[in-house]
């Protein structure tokens, strides 16, 4: 390998509308750094709105109204309580401990963030004197919404009483110590209550017989998945740590046989996301319809949890992300280009709520499970390779060739997408029946409506499993993702002729981040059986039973297994005609084998095994072609096309060499890097057609990141970057971007021009982290002429000695 070139940078440009700090580039100077101020923790918020009105209470004030305010009654003035009533002079909201006890620390100290079903504390200051339990009673009221109400939840008024506040299903609050000017409370907010952001203010009783009234400030509430009475309690802390904390994670892309796992930065707990999600459910046609109904339901996770999915895609409303599959991505940018939702939600929310363009299904998990992590709710991204995209009922999904073997699109609906994913969140599920609660489906990519907005789920994974599709929500589509069958067909002008039919195309290899770890965890078995078994094969019929009635014949059969479920036997499905049966058993044999993974701007090598089961000489034609796949599975013209004539001899075997140089297949490549080849035989004789097909993607290098010192934050810390042109000719306008929460701030872009052919680079940055723990560093470098290619480094950055930072909790 030639030595690295060192790169000589003409100048550093910024990305986005967040300004990028703490990172400077070796060879061009100096970049100012950002250093986190020393929190005051001690620093009290004087009050903005002091002693609203203070005045005699009557017998008609014994309780507390829902106007505060001067004005709110005759006979009452607005004035400083004076004498021996109770007056508030500020209040120590305590974000800094609470934040942390609440672990919503690294959204920041500067306000209160706090989790449901757990105490917080907040210090009370008075005036001239300090409040007396049993002589001075404080009552606080909470409110959150467009229009509060008791009834509807989104009001609360509570005593502070005395003693720790035990019950997590209404507010209370209660003394923790008192001095001299001074109380601490403890206040608890029922772990049912909706999330949102809240108002709260206090009335003050005084002994003496004077009453009034403040507005405290604001806090904002999220779900609690360590406090076992809130519907997202999660019992295990590893999974806590991974499913609500963790800012980083992986997304499964490639194929069935090639699985690939792809860096992505959630960063739920940057700058501003707190606020962005809040601002999401405040903009989704439920809020807008009925403000005050919507707020009152949101402390149900499976109601936010559907809201959210339908507003993480734009086709109904002002969504985050507009989906594009069509190749043609101008005046935005490539799905393939995102690295981290931070930038996405941050760019939606800047340019007051215009959907982002552009993105595909992983773009849409990763910004849903930033949000749900942000809000509490734990959520994991899973990835499910073939999945079917089936729309008339029948768990079928029917694929056509011609007779050079070229995949035909379809106008069916049906569709089965070479990889997809979705999220999976963790709740429970009391609007079902018992035992449906735990991991749930949650779908944002646009595919089809449910209750006449485009969003998917909560469906329960076990519902999956046993083909309970009535359950809710949309479990009859999530099933129709991992478990229908395919056929696939030969056309000859209006006619058609079955080739094969598979029972377990569908739903392979459903995969997730392992908890604590980079690697993969396979969960498809919590989503069917094993295929072909005869539990799989019940679930199925039972699943397809709930989807359209079977005729009465069928609901008669016999035995464990109906006759008309046994496919690979060659009886027909329910709803498929007699001429429609299985192809006969082959007695030729096709299989395609990759000799090795190719990357970007490599020779594609294969070999095509063909055997003659006979006993007897045979004459065969080969039909090959080549041609790339979109992302849903669609295919586009063939680029590709031979015939071969053989022969064979009893029994023989013959290994078939099959080439496609990087000219060949380069320029028809799309942006999912897949190649589509099949390999079709007929016999002369008998005319039987015989079918080999594999789906190729294309593997693209990696960016090579290594630290060059020990990574401690708000120092700068040196980094070698190394990547290569993987062409065989020069390419212009590449870019590279750098990314990763607590690392960055925002996105840093650097301009690299032109890269030589195929010629390895190495480039020295610095950057300086303002967040310890666990960080995850994402490095992309585009071009027009390949597609992105990615690089990410795990870093542990330690926390300076001395300083105040941020560090997750275990």
């Amino acid at each position: 390998m030639p030595p690295p070139v060192l790169l000589q940078l003409p100048h550093l440009r910024l990305s986005g509308s967040c300004p990028w700090r703490g990172m400077r580039h070796s060879l061009q100077g100096d970049i100012p750094e950002r250093r986190l101020k020393p929190e005051d923790h001690g620093q009290r918020w004087v009050l903005a709105l002091v002693a609203v009105w203070v005045g005699r209470r009557t017998a008609q004030e014994g309780a507390l109204v829902g106007s505060e305010g001067p004005g709110s009654a005759p006979g009452q003035r607005e004035h400083w309580a004076q004498g021996r009533g109770l007056q508030l002079e500020s209040i120590d909201w305590q974000s800094f401990k609470n934040n942390l006890q609440h672990r919503t620390a690294e959204m920041g100290s500067q306000r209160l963030m706090v989790r449901r079903g757990q105490p917080f504390a907040i210090s009370l200051h008075f005036r001239s004197r300090g409040c007396q339990p049993g002589v001075d009673t404080l009552q606080l009221i909470a409110e959150t919404g467009p229009v509060p109400e008791l009834q509807s939840g989104t009001r609360a008024v509570f005593l502070v009483g005395l003693g720790q506040p035990s019950s997590r299903h209404v507010w209370r609050a209660a003394y923790i110590s008192r001095g001299a000017q001074s109380v601490d409370l403890a206040v608890l907010v029922p772990a049912t209550a909706p999330i949102g952001q809240y108002q709260l203010k206090i009335r003050l009783d005084s002994g003496c017989g004077e009453t009034s009234f403040y507005h405290l400030g604001e806090f904002i509430l999220l779900f609690n998945p360590w406090c076992p009475d809130d519907d997202v309690y999660l019992e295990s802390e590893a999974e806590r740590q991974e499913y609500v904390l963790n800012e980083e994670g992986l997304i499964y892309q490639g194929n069935k046989n090639w699985i690939h796992p792809s860096p992505w930065n959630y960063g739920q707990f940057e700058e501003e996301m707190v606020d962005i999600c809040l601002k999401l459910l405040d903009r989704s046609l439920n809020f807008l319809e009925d403000p005050a109904r919507d707020a009152s339901l949101r402390g149900s996770a499976v109601y936010v949890s559907r809201v959210l999915s339908a507003m993480i895609n734009s086709n109904d409303d002002d969504g985050v992300l507009l989906g594009n599959w069509s190749e043609d991505y101008s005046g935005g940018v490539r799905p393939t280009e995102w690295n981290s939702s931070v930038a996405i939600l941050r760019q939606w929310d800047h340019s007051g709520g215009r959907p982002v363009r552009y993105g595909q299904c992983w773009v849409f998990a990763g910004v849903l499970c930033t949000v749900m992590r942000c809000l509490g709710i734990p959520s994991r991204v899973v990835t499910n390779f073939d999945s079917g995209h089936e729309k008339d009922g029948n768990l079928i999904i029917d694929v056509f060739y011609d007779q050079t073997g070229q995949l035909l699109p379809t106008e069916s609906r049906d569709s089965i997408w070479n990889f997809h994913v979705w999220n999976e969140c963790w709740m429970a599920r009391q609007d079902l029946p018992p035992g449906y609660d735990g991991w749930q489906v949650l779908d944002a990519t646009p595919q089809e409506r449910s209750g006449g907005l485009y969003c998917c789920g909560p469906a329960p994974v076990r519902a999956i499993r046993e083909g309970e599709v009535r359950l809710l929500y949309d479990a009859p589509f999530v099933f129709s993702m991992v478990n229908a069958d395919r056929v696939a067909w030969l056309l000859y002008g209006t006619r058609k002729e079955k080739l094969h039919w598979e029972a377990s195309a569908v739903g392979n290899h459903i995969s997730t981040k392992c908890v604590g770890s980079n690697e993969r965890e396979d969960i498809t078995s919590a989503y069917k059986h094993t295929e072909g078994s005869l539990e799989e094969r019940q679930v199925f019929l039972k699943a397809l039973t709930q989807r359209q009635p079977l005729p009465a014949t069928l609901r008669a059969s016999t035995g464990a297994l109906p006759a008309a479920l046994r496919s690979r036997s060659g009886q027909p499905a329910p709803g498929r005609s007699r001429d429609e049966e299985a192809p006969r058993r082959a007695l030729t044999t096709l299989q395609l084998r990759l000799v090795e993974s190719p990357k970007i701007g490599q020779d594609v090598h294969l070999t095509l095994l063909v055997q003659n089961l006979e006993p007897a000489y045979k004459e065969l034609k080969l039909s090959l072609s080549a041609q790339s796949l979109l992302h849903n599975g669609t295919p586009l013209p063939s680029f590709w096309q031979d015939t071969l004539y053989l022969s064979f001899s009893p029994n023989e075997e013959k290994h078939i060499p099959w080439k496609l140089s990087y000219e060949q297949y380069g320029k028809h490549l799309g942006e999912d890097k897949q190649v589509h080849v099949t390999a079709m035989g007929e016999q002369r004789s008998s005319w039987q057609k015989t079918l080999a097909e594999k789906t190729i993607t294309i593997a693209c290098p990696v960016i090579a990141i290594n630290v060059l010192a020990p990574v401690v934050v708000n120092q700068a810390v040196p980094l070698q970057v190394d990547f290569a042109n993987p062409l065989s000719q020069p390419v212009s306008g590449c870019v590279l971007t750098v990314e990763g929460s607590g690392l960055v701030k925002g996105q840093a872009q650097i301009m690299l021009g032109t890269l030589d052919a195929q010629k390895h680079y190495s480039l020295k940055l610095q950057l300086t982290p303002y967040k310890s723990g666990q960080r995850q560093l994402h490095i992309s470098l585009k071009s027009s002429q390949f597609p992105t290619i990615k690089g990410h480094k795990q870093l542990e950055v330690v926390p300076a000695s001395g300083g105040n930072t941020w560090r997750r909790l275990a």
